[in-house]
């Protein structure tokens, strides 16, 4: 048995004793969505259909949807925010009748980064929190459900949904809550090939992958019970990824920049990297303001670190100030805030960086504002 999948199994089997006592009961056979003669595989030359394509792929073994970003005025951000809905096909009880069936693990991670000078607060802060929980794959399942014909996700008291034009969530968190309302305001933007995207040298490291950038953002957060809500507006950015193998064998993590231009273009950049730092993979796309989409090859990406921040919490050092070049330009990225380091060991096992970043140019003018993420440099990237 491979240590990965032992692993899922013990802590599948403990998870599920702790939570059996407040499981939905078994009420009928779990409603798995099929899958619908090979739709949910991920191939090159499928096209995306929606709004199917942006609910849940059940039988894609790893999934997730994706927000991030800015309230304030572009020359003065005052917050950052970001959640991620997970979906993992475990591999388990797949003839097994009961609700109980851990076929699915849903788990989200929710976080808000106060920048310096922001609500009375001269250092900044990140808040963080996590949620996870095992389903059947029932589609009226109580406690945690990820609909198939549009995007509608549920895990305890969180939830993801979309809603025509609108995309809403809403996370009561440890600490804050955040109320989100996204607003499409360009057409989605297929990454890759038509939405098929490379992740690595072998035909299995690939994804289906979209987002939606430049999205009007209108949110109520609230930090600590007694604390009065508080409306922001500000731009958003939303992916939704599935795919059947994380990263190849010898990639341990990613970096993934997300920007949203001011002038309305949208830049991604990504790279894999092996342990010694070296790209194995790389990627990315820019869509200028009128539409016009640029797709980046492998060759044509380059990140070079420039300055590290090192966590005092897992040692990891992490690249917060890059040099970016890429078809579209040479650029810079910059965190807003060093310390916005995300421990999701109870949910996910990771350790990963996820925060607010401003795009400069060589003169240092801003640009852009969106999220730089950084994956593998605690320990190789795993999921559940």
């Amino acid at each position: 048995m491979k240590p990965q999948r032992r692993a899922l199994l013990l802590g599948a089997a403990g998870w599920c004793a702790q939570a059996t006592s407040r499981a939905a009961p078994p009420t009928g056979a779990p409603a798995v969505a099929p899958d619908n003669d090979g739709e949910d595989r991920v191939r090159s030359g499928r096209v995306l259909r929606f709004p199917r394509d942006h609910g849940a792929h059940l039988a894609a073994r790893i999934e997730w949807w994706y927000a991030t970003g800015w309230l304030g005025r572009p020359d003065a951000p005052t917050h950052g925010f970001q959640l991620t809905f997970f979906r993992s096909a475990t591999g388990l009880a797949a003839n097994l009748n009961s609700r109980f069936a851990p076929r699915q693990l849903l788990f989200a991670h929710a976080a808000l980064t106060t920048l310096p000078g922001a609500d009375g607060k001269p250092a900044g802060s990140h808040l963080h929190d996590q949620r996870i929980q095992r389903w059947s794959g029932a589609s009226d399942a109580v406690l945690a459900r990820a609909a198939v014909g549009d995007a509608d996700v549920v895990l305890g008291n969180w939830s993801l949904r979309r809603e025509g034009p609108l995309w809403r969530a809403d996370l009561p968190a440890g600490g804050f809550r955040l109320g989100v309302t996204l607003t499409r305001t360009q057409a989605v933007l297929l990454q890759g090939d038509a939405g098929y995207s490379r992740k690595g040298p072998d035909a299995g490291q690939a994804s289906h992958y979209y987002s939606e950038p430049q999205l009007a953002a209108a949110v109520t957060l609230q930090v600590g019970s007694n604390a009065p809500p508080v409306q922001g507006q500000g731009r958003a950015w939303l992916d939704h990824e599935w795919s059947n193998q994380l990263l190849h064998p010898q990639a341990v993590g990613w970096d993934w920049m997300g920007i949203n231009l001011f002038d309305g273009s949208a830049l991604t950049v990504f790279v894999l990297r092996r342990a010694d730092g070296s790209a194995l993979w790389a990627g990315g796309s820019f869509r200028s303001a009128s539409g016009v989409l640029q797709v980046f090859a492998p060759a044509q990406v380059r990140l070079q670190a420039l300055r590290k921040w090192r966590s005092p919490g897992s040692g990891a050092d992490y690249p917060v100030h890059w040099q970016v070049d890429c078809p579209a330009g040479s650029f810079q990225v910059h965190a807003l805030l060093d310390a916005q380091e995300l421990d999701s060991s109870a949910s996910t096992g990771t350790i990963y960086w996820e925060g607010l970043s401003e795009l400069t140019d060589a003169r240092g003018l801003r640009l852009g504002l969106g999220y730089l993420e950084m994956t593998g440099y605690a320990r190789r990237l795993q999921l559940p």
